[in-house]
């Protein structure tokens, strides 16, 4: 697949934001600055930029309760997102829904959730709206290894499936579900075999590299959008921090830790666009301060902010 010098440095820039905004979120989070919890998406960065690179705002996702990067990918506005995980009423959710609930409808992005594998019937919700609509656009639905084990997955992929829905389940296989390693919580190696039980088709693809993601999920994204149906995709990656900012990881292997980081989806994409001549050194350095700035007015914005106010306690709050 031919890609364009501006999507390649799309890609770096998305992945750079994702990262330099859990970057900062671990610094405030560790100066308790930030309220609630907060999972982080650090080392998974070209998952949701690869997958995003094919969807527009007429397009849907469902995130996860590690959803940061999906919404940074998709096109949420970074201030907004700081904004909200600081608890400020200029956040996404004034304030009131936290690192886990962020959800921006203009752009499809269908929200995070805090309960596994929630995503995957409101996934499946989403494509059935846009079949029964006869519009063009798929739903994208994003999940980790531990919520394939859930009947949640096993009811989406169903339904998808008899019914054809333009929908696209993209397995972030970070290999731990908690504290619990994939290799202990169940049978098979790939996720993605688990396709064949609903006569989709499944693929699975190295998650630290950008550029297989995109080809992988465009592909599946394409046979959604022709109405050919449903596709499962997992993609390989580490998560390189604990469950959430405070579990330490210690469940991890040291040496497979080690491994992973090594893989690095970041500089290995920098050091491909360098070979390639894609990019100077010089317009890297640029992006990264660009991004760094954004990430830097972002944290300004959302310590400026108000707080909510009490008034508002109740205020769209459904009972």
């Amino acid at each position: 697949m031919e890609l364009s010098k501006e999507k390649l440095l799309g890609f770096y820039e998305t992945m750079l934001t994702i990262r330099a905004f859990e970057s900062k979120a671990v610094e405030l989070f560790a100066d308790n600055q930030l309220p609630g919890f907060v999972h982080l998406y650090l080392g998974e960065e070209a998952v949701a930029t690869g997958v995003c690179g094919s969807l527009s705002d007429k397009d849907f996702i469902t995130s996860t309760h590690r959803g940061h990067g999906h919404l940074i990918a998709k096109g949420g506005k970074v201030d907004l997102m700081m904004a909200e995980l600081f608890g400020k009423a200029t956040g996404y959710c004034k304030g009131k829904g936290g690192s886990m609930h962020i959800a921006d409808v203009e752009l499809g992005i269908l929200g995070a959730n805090g309960i596994v594998g929630a995503g995957q019937p409101i996934a499946a919700g989403a494509a059935f709206a846009c079949k029964y609509k006869k519009t063009d656009a798929v739903a994208v639905c994003f999940f980790g290894d531990g919520a394939s084990n859930r009947g949640t997955f096993h009811e989406a992929l169903n339904m998808a499936s008899v019914w054809k829905l333009p929908l696209v389940f993209i397995c972030e296989n970070n290999m731990y579900g908690i504290s619990n390693c994939q290799r202990d919580h169940m049978r098979v190696t790939d996720v993605s075999d688990r396709a064949a039980a609903y006569g989709i088709p499944g693929m699975t693809v190295d998650g630290n590299d950008v550029v297989a993601v995109y080809e992988a999920a465009s592909e599946a994204i394409e046979r959604a959008r022709r109405g050919d149906g449903p596709s499962l995709v997992e993609c390989k990656t580490w998560r390189w921090r604990g469950h959430f900012e405070g579990d330490p990881g210690a469940y991890k292997d040291p040496a497979e830790q080690e491994a992973w980081l090594k893989k690095d989806p970041i500089p290995r994409f920098a050091e491909k666009l360098l070979e390639l001549k894609v990019a100077t050194a010089a317009e890297l350095d640029a992006i990264r301060e660009k991004v760094q700035a954004q990430i830097d007015a972002a944290i300004r914005f959302s310590q400026e902010s108000p707080d909510p106010s009490p008034e508002e306690a109740l205020t769209d709050v459904y009972a």
